[in-house]
């Protein structure tokens, strides 16, 4: 019943209703365009959000992932560069029926496809999420220690090529984290004696430095680069071809169904993200296709599964942010940190302290979907033609001037200024040399929490670090934690051994 209330506040509240929909259009322009993704577009517009009432902060934030997300498709179908990593899998089918004639009609399966899988991991996380922080509720520090721990490993291992990189990716993050003074004894760590680096990296200005500074100057690299854009067919041919009938959408469903769990469960899972469930639902359409070898010539199927599945990582991926405050993506490491700036405690007891935020968080989710569903299904070519029209020469350097506005109000400090700038080109570096800055970033949001549940076991302990092994919640996290790093690690060899083996 909450979730009934709160869409009841939000739809009678026409100042959200407004932050809603200015996130729903912000979110679908920013993933449209290549190389500024949600993340980049929410980091430059967190200090926004500032002077804003918690929950229109957070709902425009939120809002703005959801929809970039989507917004990634457009560019993946009509210029064949995918707007964010999560729509590569879509521009395999999406960019060739764009070139037959039927870039609408592609644009129309990605954005039902889209909102039916954000819709699921939306109602799967209301459903489930309460039952989640029942749980987390139980939990001790040592417990809570080895899910931190799991989730470093996880979040090294998994994402990116390489698991070395991933790793040191990880523990820069978590190196980084540790300037400033010691919580507990006061004393200096990292900060080499200067004043500015007593108080720690501030999160905006890192974050801003590493997915905008740093997408700007990888993007200089490339300004010489042509895009080229894939218009419908013309006449009344090509509006017939663009017409999406009922039995086509129909023969994707199974597709969409299927992709959306996958999505959902993938997106519960710390690190992993919405670019490896778009992969994975894409392999498994194919693999059950009658015809798998038409994928990638241009089937609706194609863009179906990928699109479902990226947008359904969406709900889920809070739920560890929410009743753990682990975040599950890099987007959810940008909300904790404007739930942190209101000064809301996110963790088990987020529900009995903020309960009504919360849900009214859920409703302003539900009603972006169907906001950024109606205008993509309407006008996804328009904001495609658009893009085309703003010249890169503008728009980058606008980003640049904004990234620094943006760092210095955060606190108004000259210092937040010079941490963006070395971030940025720490984020340009690591994506140069295969370092994973979502990894750098997560590592760093959760670093504190843990240190601080390392402390606190430690302080409960007569044995030291056996704790971790004696409570078995604790030992299970710890295992997995292993494991996953395991499995990775024969999943990278056997695809060592195949491209040698096709190499041969």
């Amino acid at each position: 019943m909450d979730i009934f209330l709160a869409l009841g506040n939000v739809l009678t509240d026409p100042g959200l209703l407004g932050w809603v929909l200015t996130a729903a259009v912000v979110g679908m322009i920013a993933g449209a365009i290549p190389g500024l993704t949600a993340s980049a577009a929410i980091a430059m517009l967190l200090p926004l959000t500032f002077y804003m009432e918690p929950i229109s902060a957070l709902a425009f934030l939120y809002v703005i992932g959801k929809s970039g997300r989507y917004g990634g498709s457009i560019s993946a179908i009509l210029f064949n560069t995918p707007g964010t990593a999560a729509s590569a899998a879509t521009q395999i089918d999406g960019y060739p029926l764009a070139r037959s004639g039927m870039a609408s009609k592609a644009m129309k399966v990605a954005t039902i496809s889209s909102v039916i899988g954000d819709f699921t991991g939306d109602i799967l996380l209301i459903v489930g999420v309460g039952a989640i922080a029942a749980i987390a509720l139980s939990l001790g520090p040592p417990e809570l220690f080895a899910i931190y721990f799991a989730a470093f490993v996880v979040i090294g291992s998994v994402i990116g090529k390489s698991i070395t990189r991933g790793l040191a990716s990880a523990a820069l993050g978590v190196l980084v984290s540790t300037i400033g003074l010691d919580p507990i004894s006061a004393e200096d760590r990292l900060t080499f004696g200067v004043f500015d680096l007593t108080n720690g990296i501030s999160l905006v200005p890192l974050m801003i430095g590493i997915f905008v500074l740093g997408e700007v100057f990888a993007q200089l690299e490339k300004r010489n680069a042509s895009v080229e854009f894939v218009d419908d067919a013309q006449g009344q041919a090509g509006k017939a071809r663009n017409r999406l009938s009922w039995s086509e959408y129909r023969a994707c469903l199974p597709d969409v169904l299927r992709s959306s769990f996958i999505g959902a469960f993938i997106g519960i899972l710390p690190g992993l993200g919405s670019s490896i469930a778009a992969f994975v639902a894409y392999g498994e359409g194919k693999r059950r296709a009658k015809n798998p070898d038409t994928w990638g010539t241009g089937v609706l199927e194609g863009v179906a599964a990928p699109e479902a599945a990226n947008n359904a990582v969406s709900g889920p991926s809070m739920a560890p942010l929410l009743t753990l405050g682990i975040p599950g993506s890099t987007i959810g490491a940008i909300l904790m940190g404007v739930f942190l700036i209101h000064g809301i405690q996110i963790g088990p007891t987020l529900f009995t302290t903020s309960r009504e935020l919360i849900f009214n968080l859920f409703a302003c989710g539900l009603i972006g979907i169907a906001m950024y569903g109606l205008i993509g299904y309407f006008g996804a070519a328009w904001v495609g033609r658009f893009i085309t029209k703003i010249p890169v020469k503008v728009l980058y350097p606008i980003i640049f001037l904004t990234s620094f506005i943006a760092a210095f109000a955060s606190r108004g400090n000259l210092f937040d200024i010079l941490v963006m700038v070395v971030a940025g080109f720490g984020g340009w570096l690591m994506k140069k040399f295969d370092f994973n800055p979502a990894a750098f970033v997560i590592s760093f949001v959760l670093a504190g929490g843990a240190e601080e549940t390392f402390r606190q076991s430690l302080l409960l302990s007569h044995n030291g670090l056996l704790i971790f092994v004696t409570r078995p919640v604790a030992l299970l996290f710890l295992i997995i934690g292993l494991a996953a790093l395991i499995f990775r690690a024969r999943a990278l060899s056997q695809q060592a051994k195949e491209a040698s083996l096709k190499d041969a």
